[in-house]
């Protein structure tokens, strides 16, 4: 065999005669391969597995972290602190007491801590491909010369003959040589929930979508019922599971918004500061006329350096997507990736599968068709309670028995059971049969009490052949609740004259009313007249067009017990009872979540493999579309090129019968077209889409493994409306996040000119060393801004449109409120600092003469706690807000000052961070300083109130 002879991919197996099959692949039905086609074969196609390429190493991802400019800047300054501390050192120049390298030691241990956060957020494996590759079977049955055998499914190859069974799981991609009575449970490759009935004998159009493919069956799928032989035709990455699985591995990963923002803030920062240095280096060797002071001047750099990277940034992000994890969870919304939290909030588009997500993924029936009357059917999931409603006004099933006689043919003919198991109504068995108990249910009818009253003595099963099955029962007497009476129970008496057995069928309304000739009516059978059938039809037709799965009943009285395989001969003159419509019916909550996502700017978009009239009647009923909005097809998209999918993307709202490689397209043209898209599903088949897209949401109850690995939130309770909830919290999470940006980074910019200003205004020295600017970094800047990450949320945070993610970090003011900030903090700060050298350099003063620095590191750390206070509103005064609303803010500030005044007060402290003892009148005048900023800020509010602005 050639491989130039086989079919050109999987798209065409479907399109060909068994026969045409067999012959390109060179094989026989009855005797399979011979032992030296397989061995070619295997060397040609290789082993029937999923190959994985090769990922990032653990060590590659930990050196990824290094590679942050702001963590290079520090590393750069640590080096050159110790460069500077080994001279020193060398030269006897430290102080008593003082320890050296502590800078270096402190700056190193603050570069690993970021880079295992870093790490420990990123190398989490992504095993979507591992837990693809356990869909696949471990042994199957084939034939091979001429003989059954069981082999690994590993050893599979295009041309093998395999044998199906009830239960087993299918190994390879193949083409249906002969079957009976062939069902598969395709939901995890498709997502639809219904079992798919199979035919060998059809042959279909090449363009016919993946879900509607009736003579092939796909690896990684499961069979319901029935047996089959197959023509194995592709095997390994050529299945359609391979191909998802390629897909999954081509996708590329994309920074999120917040991580594109880090790298723009450090890179700002650190060129900002480099200039800064440059400038100041600059300015002393020009005021100095020379090098003498490069040593000083070096020194100050290195502080600056240090002052301008938030050190205590990545780890204030983490535990505050960390918190917000953990309110996550409590709403049923479990996040697998850290940095999702925030770009949650960025969401513009959600596309959503149908199955399972946007329904309950249970049959519900919603309309009763009998005797010209059609009757609507409430209720939710399998639960047999609700009501049935003619012309909007209820009524009651046994006022008319024509309700009764049909509910008792959905009770009798049926094979699954209905039980309530922890409280929750479930079924047991095919989920269109468990909508037809819990219909019965709904009408008084329940299986278990009919099954004495009509015992099931015989059956012709469904096959897909004749699309309809029949029950044969017994007619049991039964009290009639006249006295001593018994007999037949009345909402049955109709059907029968003196007929011991009783036919129920069920199956096409069209060809089961083929098979009728009269037509129930009351408890009374008559005529069904050509106008009567034409009626039916078109009742059939209305319910088809709004989506539900229409099935027809229709019973007959029998004088004895047919013999097996004489369907064709009782099967005929039956008794027309009626029409029930059903659908997998939208979740009750998912209505309101559509509306709260519109109302926040966010577009729901329904993308299924369901066919498109079930599509338009669950989007149109949730609002995800109005009547006559445009509908794509798979068969639409697979003629489309990417440019007229990109101009179509944002005016669709439905997609319906589309493959996996159609979910990936979408939302790859959504993204090119700006969207930031979420995507949930819960299918095999959603798994590239879930990986591609900004955010991937699977399902935590019917999801699959793989949906899951490859998901960057799982939805705990699979309800479409706990995304809304998550979006919230998404936005939340990044309004407080800008929030401590705005609070680290006016203080940093503060420490910045304050370093720089002291050598230009000719104070001697460094105000502040590197290791009480790493302290205020992550204890004084730190903690209060951990406060501020669980600020509770704006009133209006779902009323508006998400903002751009992406927007700068600095957009919308905050650029223009840190640098504001950040001068007037300068200005307080160098003003104390004038007014303390003068103070401890007058004549008669007692104390160190140093004691100057010690009053601008703690006026910098006190003055941040008035900041803290001020900057929880944007707009309300602090006096106006309940100081308890967020108790850690207070507490923060308290624990930070009690902290600052032991490195001052507290002599070993003292020691190690090179502090001055202050007395009460120095400590004092620091506070009052420091009070300054607070009051700037409360004066800030009220300026912007007065002329109307809000707060950024």
């Amino acid at each position: 065999m050639s491989a130039n002879s086989l079919p050109e991919g999987a798209a065409v197996w479907h399109s060909l005669e068994v026969n045409k099959a067999l012959d390109l692949l060179d094989s026989n039905a009855d005797s399979g391969l011979t032992s030296q086609d397989i061995q070619q074969r295997l060397q040609q196609y290789g082993p029937n597995e999923l190959e994985e390429t090769a990922g990032r190493s653990a060590w590659e991802i930990l050196l990824d972290q290094f590679k942050n400019i702001m963590l290079l800047m520090l590393i750069g300054v640590a080096l050159i602190s110790g460069f500077l501390d080994l001279m020193r050192l060398q030269s006897g120049n430290l102080k008593p007491g003082e320890v050296p390298f502590k800078d270096t030691i402190a700056i190193l241990a603050i570069v690993i801590l970021n880079g295992i956060l870093g790490y420990v957020q990123e190398s989490r494996a992504e095993k979507a491909l591992a837990a693809l590759k356990k869909m696949t079977s471990p042994l199957v049955r084939v034939i091979r010369d001429a003989r059954l055998v069981e082999i690994a499914a590993k050893e599979l190859v295009p041309g093998d003959v395999m044998q199906l069974e009830a239960g087993m799981q299918i190994a390879a991609d193949g083409r249906l040589i002969e079957e009976s009575n062939l069902q598969v449970r395709e939901s995890a490759l498709t997502g639809e929930a219904e079992a798919v009935n199979k035919q060998a004998s059809l042959k279909l159009p090449e363009e016919t979508s993946l879900g509607d493919r009736l003579n092939v069956v796909f690896q990684g799928t499961e069979v319901v019922q029935g047996r089959a032989k197959i023509l194995v035709t592709n095997t390994g990455m050529t299945t359609e599971l391979g191909k998802i699985a390629t897909m999954l591995q081509s996708v590329e990963t994309e920074p999120t918004p917040l991580q594109q923002r880090m790298t723009q803030l450090g890179n700002v920062l650190v060129t900002g500061s480099l200039i800064l240095v440059a400038i100041v280096v600059a300015g002393g060797v020009i005021q100095d006329r020379g090098f003498k002071n490069i040593q000083e001047l070096l020194e100050v750099s290195l502080s600056m350096a240090v002052a301008v990277v938030p050190e205590g940034l990545p780890a204030v992000i983490t535990v505050t997507l960390a918190l917000g994890t953990q309110r996550m969870v409590r709403q049923n919304a479990l996040i697998r990736k850290l940095p999702a939290v925030e770009t949650l909030g960025s969401v513009t588009t959600i596309c959503s599968d149908k199955t399972g997500t946007l329904t309950q993924n249970k049959m519900v029936v919603q309309s009763v068709s009998t005797n010209n009357k059609t009757f609507r059917i409430t209720g939710e999931g399998y639960a047999p309670t609700g009501d049935f409603q003619l012309d909007g006004q209820k009524i009651s099933p046994e006022e008319l028995p024509e309700i009764s006689a049909l509910s008792v043919a959905c009770a009798v003919c049926n094979d699954s059971v209905l039980q309530k198991e922890q409280g929750e109504w479930a079924i047991l068995g095919d989920p269109t049969e468990g909508a037809l108990l819990t219909l019965a249910g709904k009408a008084g009818i329940e299986k278990d009490q009919w099954n004495s009253k009509l015992t099931r003595v015989a059956e012709f099963p469904f096959s897909s052949e004749r699309k309809r099955m029949s029950v044969i029962s017994q007619v049991q007497e039964v009290a009639t609740g006249e006295a001593s009476s018994r007999g037949v129970d009345p909402a049955i008496a109709g059907f029968l004259h003196s007929e011991p057995y009783l036919m129920f069928t069920k199956g096409s309304p069209e060809l089961t009313l083929a098979r009728s000739t009269q037509i129930h009516l009351g408890n009374d059978t008559g005529p069904l007249t050509e106008k009567q059938r034409q009626k039916i039809l078109a009742e059939n037709d209305q319910m088809a067009s709004k989506g539900l799965r229409v099935l027809g009943f229709a019973y007959k009285p029998l004088a004895q017990i047919p013999p097996e395989g004489s369907d064709e001969v009782f099967e005929q003159d039956l008794v027309w009872l009626g029409l029930v419509g059903m659908l997998d019916a939208p979740r009750p909550e998912v209505r309101l979540a559509v509306q709260e996502c519109r109302d926040a700017g966010i577009r729901p978009v329904m993308i299924t493999g369901d066919h498109q009239l079930t599509a338009r009647a669950i989007a149109t009923d949730l609002g995800i579309a109005q009547e006559g909005d445009r509908l794509i097809t798979g068969q639409e998209l697979q003629r489309m090129t990417d440019q007229e999918l990109e101009q179509n993307v944002d005016l669709v709202s439905i997609y319906a019968r589309v493959s996996p490689e159609h979910k990936l397209r979408i939302v790859q043209a959504l993204q090119r077209r700006g969207r930031f898209v979420a995507m949930t599903g819960d299918g095999v088949n959603d798994a590239p889409a879930l990986k591609q897209a900004d955010i991937g949401i699977a399902m935590g109850i019917t999801g699959t493994d793989v949906s899951k690995e490859a998901s960057d939130m799982v939805l705990l309770d699979d309800n479409f409306a706990t995304i809304v909830s998550a979006t919230k919290e998404g936005r939340v999470v990044y309004t407080n996040i800008r929030r401590f940006i705005k609070y680290i980074l006016g203080s940093n910019i503060g420490e910045v000119l304050t370093i720089a200003s002291a050598p230009l205004i000719g104070l001697g020295g460094v105000p502040l060393t590197p290791l009480q600017i790493l302290w205020m970094n992550l204890v004084t800047d730190g903690l209060p801004a951990l406060a501020l990450a669980v600020e509770p949320p704006e009133p209006d945070v779902m009323k508006r449109p998400p903002f751009s993610p992406r927007e700068s970090i600095f957009a919308r003011g905050l650029g223009s409120y840190i640098i504001r900030i950040g001068i007037i903090f300068a200005i307080i700060t160098i003003a104390l600092m004038w007014w303390a050298y003068q103070h401890t350099h007058a004549a008669g003063y007692q104390g160190d003469r140093d004691a100057w620095k010690t009053m601008v590191f703690t006026t910098l750390c006190i003055a941040q706690m008035g900041h803290a206070i001020a900057i929880r509103s944007n707009n309300r005064l602090t006096i106006e807000m309940n100081p308890f609303s967020n108790i850690f803010v207070l507490a923060a500030v308290v624990v930070t000052t009690i902290l600052q005044l032991m490195l001052v007060y507290v002599p070993p402290l003292r020691d190690f961070f090179g502090t001055h003892y202050l007395n009460m009148q120095e400590l004092g005048v620091c506070i009052g300083f420091s009070a300054l900023m607070f009051v700037w800020i409360e004066l800030e509010k009220i300026f912007l109130r007065i002329m109307g602005k809000k707060a950024v």
